[in-house]
């Protein structure tokens, strides 16, 4: 199974760009797509015949938005983490298969100023609740735009950015303890360096030079990691900010 999660950055002007040619060519079993910025209703697409698609739109129109597209059918699909204080931006989708959970989430960004920090440790809190109990029936896959570099090795300038939004003590504690609830990052079990990034600046010659970020992962988990075949980072797809990422799980 190989499974892509991609941070689109809206997904009306990606499909005006190179959307469905990766599409075609990549082909994942299951692709999660982040920040796509709209519901079924507002593109005008028809897609290719092998996926069946979900969505999970922002109820504000034009922001943030999940969506799910995969050659697999699901035994069900639900949005959200079932808590109206976190559900009205369409952050997260989760589709039951068979072995496991794939759950498709857009973290909210702590904000410049850190003026939405306070919000994004209770979200990250929360979160961690929803995917322990999933993991109670079976394991879990979760990937997407986490809006946090966990180490220093996930950013160019580490330095220079620990108490900006993405990368502050506080942000990256939340993904510690994923790590210490059991999930596994599939990135780190095949690549221990860093200058492997995820989103890019959209200032002149940034993702050029690879100043970039690792923001974007799939975590998985322990039951899951004797399956994994491998996980990588598709930084020569263009397109939007940010880069598909992804893993292979044997069947």
């Amino acid at each position: 199974m190989r499974l892509v999660s991609w941070n689109v950055n809206g997904l009306r002007a990606i499909l005006r760009r190179n959307f469905l040619d990766y599409l075609a060519g990549d082909r994942p079993d299951v692709l999660c797509l982040q920040e796509t910025r709209a519901g079924p209703d507002e593109v005008e697409q028809l897609w290719p015949a092998a996926y069946t698609t979900y969505w999970n739109p922002a109820r504000k129109k034009g922001y943030a938005g999940t969506a799910l597209f995969t050659k697999r059918r699901p035994l069900s699909v639900r949005p959200g983490l079932g808590l109206p204080a976190h559900d009205a931006e369409g952050r997260v989708l989760t589709a039951e298969f068979e072995e496991f959970y794939v759950v498709n989430v857009y973290v909210p960004n702590a904000q410049r100023g850190l003026t939405r920090l306070k919000y994004r440790q209770q979200w990250d809190a929360e979160f961690l609740r929803f995917l322990k109990r999933l993991e109670r029936r079976k394991p879990v896959v979760f990937c997407g735009d986490l809006n946090v570099a966990h180490t220093e090795l996930d950013l160019a300038s580490p330095k220079a950015n620990v108490h900006n939004h993405g990368f502050t003590p506080e942000e990256r504690a939340g993904f510690d303890a994923f790590m210490r609830k059991g999930f596994v990052d599939t990135f780190r079990e095949f690549e221990k360096g860093g200058g492997h990034y995820t989103w890019w600046s959209q200032m002149p010659g940034v993702r050029a030079r690879n100043i970039g970020w690792r923001i974007d992962y799939v975590l998985v988990s322990k039951a899951l990691r004797p399956r994994l075949k491998r996980a990588f980072i598709r930084s020569d797809v263009f397109g939007s900010d940010h880069c598909p990422v992804g893993i292979e799980l044997a069947d």
